[in-house]
């Protein structure tokens, strides 16, 4: 065997090595599925029963957030504040009615900081905690969820919303109604009529520069799902009843069948 030919089996053999080679695996896809798998993001909770989230990011605001408020009483709903610490702080007499009314606060970071590549662990969570402090200091409990502002996570964030015992919750793809763009009532209503699944999680905005089409749109939606048979709960509660739901159908499955 001359040179050129020991070579050429010598490469051959290294390709088969290296591409048997766990070391050269194709990487992980971390996609959506990949965090659902793990439980490390929520994005909707698919239920039997006919239940949905209604969330609200950005506030709490003087004007905005009592009307929102009022059109939940009147309907008998429940929903989720994403706050920010800063407006807690500025606003807490909202916060201390959204608790009293039945709704669920949660964390949004304490100025609406977006997670970028060079955001670092230590400023994230600061901000965390800061919201965190924020928000029982007006008189709320200590949140348990924590959305990033914009969606925007990596891996520094679930690790730094693990870290400090917080569950991230971001909204169903087919149900972020863009109100914060004013993009007209009727396709904020169209948006969440059309498209109203079990479980899903409601994408709104409490705090909205300008005047808000949040509040009429809520107008329309509101007794439209509910004459569809929805009923409105907090993401927590869309979690619990998934848990239970989830419980009973383990228990169905071991229970033996009769021949």
């Amino acid at each position: 065997m001359n040179l050129k030919a020991a070579r050429w089996i010598g490469l051959c053999t290294l390709v088969i090595l290296l591409s048997s080679s766990s070391a050269y695996a194709k990487p992980v896809q971390k996609n959506r599925q990949y965090y659902e798998e793990r439980g490390e993001i929520v994005w909707e909770v698919p239920t039997h029963d006919k239940l949905i989230a209604l969330t609200f990011d950005d506030g709490p605001d003087p004007v905005q957030t009592p009307q929102i408020l009022a059109l939940l009483k009147q309907y008998q709903a429940k929903g989720t504040f994403f706050v920010l610490g800063k407006w807690a702080e500025k606003f807490p007499g909202l916060i201390q009615q959204e608790q009293r009314e039945g709704h669920e606060i949660a964390n949004h970071t304490y100025a609406h900081t977006y997670a970028v590549r060079s955001t670092r662990a230590e400023k994230y969570s600061r901000e965390l905690n800061a919201a965190e402090k924020s928000i029982v200091g007006a008189g709320a409990q200590r949140p348990l969820l924590f959305r990033p502002p914009g969606g925007y996570y990596n891996d520094m964030v679930i690790q730094v919303a693990k870290q400090q015992g917080y569950t991230i919750v971001l909204w169903s793809w087919h149900q972020d109604t863009r109100d914060w763009a004013s993009p007209g009532v009727s396709a904020i209503v169209n948006k969440v009529l059309k498209n109203a699944r079990n479980g899903d999680i409601v994408l709104f905005h409490d705090k909205v520069d300008g005047k808000s089409q949040t509040v009429t749109a809520l107008k329309t939606i509101l007794p439209k799902l509910q004459e569809k048979g929805y009923r409105f709960v907090t993401v927590s509660e869309l979690l619990a009843a998934k848990a239970r739901e989830a419980a009973k159908d383990d228990n169905n499955s071991s229970v033996p069948r009769l021949p």
